[in-house]
């Protein structure tokens, strides 16, 4: 065999392959044996017809197609490795030549990954957002805390901001009554803006037993997007009461025996949440520029097939769940369709741009991904998809995920590398030291947990 490379473009390329015929032999041979499984013919057994008799009764014509194309992956990924080509998607495969016991010759244009100069990205300098925890801070952080072992009590009075009611709720569309659109003892704070638009105005001076009707927009359900007209009926008003902000609340609240110890860990978390979104931000700058020192040529099929999975994802995915179509989004973000496109272009352009540039970087600076690192990753991969680590784990390795995860790994690796080499102020002008980004992470998340345990002893108060 015999082939050849033609550079198209920085990102596309020709491959010519001459085939020499006794290199089809194999090919052919299992070309005859699968046609000798599929036919019958009179006078022979079943698979047991002479290659001649198949000639005859079925054409030597569709026996080389079979051959042909049983052979062809094989002969072209031998061009590509001997070409060394990266190559990325399916090839288009033209057979120029085909002449029975002389030859095959075919070319096959595919996109590869373009050839990328990694430049020196020590000089590098970006600004972050300081660290700074004010007082105010501290106290809407316990407020929130406080605002979740609020008690309530039912009172016999008009509805008030604030007040939790239960209420019946009944919606019509174009005077018939949804099938989805009855509810019966629902639990609603007024002010919280979590139902309906419309609701507050409708529900507030209402006493138990009272009813009112108003028309809103449905966020969800059969008939989302469209204006309905809705009767709620309140059965039950309710005060909340919050406990008083004192030692007592420290301990019911927390692990904590005094309210000031309480608002020095409130100011610590902040803290640390802040420290997390910094180094966060850092790393986004950090790869903005670099991606700005970098000239990288994007394939026209890969960025069009970009585009098109993550619209598919958008509108069949997340919007699916909304109860929302692309029209409706793109109303609600007040954007034009064209808009739209435009953004989401430049946002799978610049997604195949950086996986390009961290996988040379990569590879210039010889990066490994060891199994720990690898089970720490998936770990918080199954934990952001709501699967337990061993679902998530059996998933990744039954849809042949793997090679995904380590690349993932690996960018993360090439990308800190380059964060570690460039210069980071805060707009304080402070150098900023991510060497303890990993374990602030680890911080934060021993926050989340922290923060799960408040909810689950606010539960067990009102449960009590």
């Amino acid at each position: 065999m015999k082939s050849a490379v033609e550079t198209l473009n920085p990102t596309r390329v020709r491959l010519t392959v001459e085939v020499p015929f006794e290199e089809l032999k194999e090919s052919l041979d299992a070309a005859y044996k699968k046609i000798n499984q599929q036919v019958t013919v009179k006078g022979f057994r079943k698979g047991k017809i002479p290659a001649r008799v198949i000639d005859q009764r079925f054409g030597r014509g569709a026996v080389l197609e079979e051959a042909v194309n049983d052979a062809l992956p094989k002969f072209y990924t031998e061009a590509v490795n001997e070409a060394e080509l990266n190559v990325l998607g399916q090839p288009e495969v033209d057979i120029t030549e085909l002449k029975d016991n002389e030859t095959l010759n075919f070319t096959a244009e595919v996109d590869i990954r373009p050839a990328i100069e990694i430049p020196d990205y020590s000089g590098i300098e970006v600004e972050v957002d300081a660290v700074e925890v004010s007082d105010e801070d501290v106290e809407k952080a316990v407020e929130e805390l406080r605002e979740r072992f609020a008690s309530t009590s039912p009172v016999e009075r008009a509805a008030e901001d604030g007040d939790v009611v239960t209420i019946d709720l009944e919606a019509k569309v174009e005077g018939e009554v949804l099938e989805d659109g009855v509810a019966s003892g629902v639990s609603y704070t007024i002010g919280s803006g979590e139902l309906l638009e419309g609701i507050d105005e409708a529900v507030k001076g209402l006493e138990a037993g009272g009813e009112a009707t108003f028309t809103s927009e449905l966020k969800g359900g059969s008939a989302a997007g469209k204006e309905s007209e809705v009767t709620v009926k309140v059965t039950q008003v309710a005060a909340r009461e919050l406990p008083a902000l004192d030692d007592d609340f420290a301990q019911l609240a927390s692990e904590f025996d005094t309210l000031d110890e309480v608002k020095a860990d409130s100011r610590k978390r902040l803290e640390n949440m802040k420290q997390y979104d910094q180094a966060t931000q850092a790393q986004e700058r950090v790869l903005e520029k670099l991606l700005e020192l970098v000239e990288v040529p994007v394939p026209e099929k890969l960025l069009a097939d970009e585009i098109e999975t993550r619209k598919h994802n958008l509108v069949n995915h997340q919007l699916g769940q909304m109860g929302l179509d692309l029209a409706k989004y793109l109303e609600i973000q007040g954007k034009t369709e064209e808009e739209f496109d435009a953004e989401t272009k430049e946002q799978a352009e610049k997604g195949i741009k950086t996986q390009f540039v961290l996988d040379e970087l990569v590879n210039k600076e010889k990066l490994n991904v060891n199994q720990e690192e690898l089970t720490e990753h998936l770990m918080r991969r199954a934990q952001s998809s709501g699967m337990s680590p061993d679902q998530f784990a059996q998933a990744v390795v039954e849809g042949g995920q793997v090679p995904m995860l380590v690349g993932e790994v690996a960018r993360g690796k090439a990308l800190a590398v380059v964060v570690e080499a460039a210069t980071v102020k805060d707009t304080n002008g402070e150098v900023v030291d991510l060497d303890d980004e990993d374990e602030t992470a680890e911080t934060v998340e021993a926050t989340e947990s922290a923060d799960a345990a408040a909810e689950d002893k606010a539960e067990e108060k009102t449960e009590a």
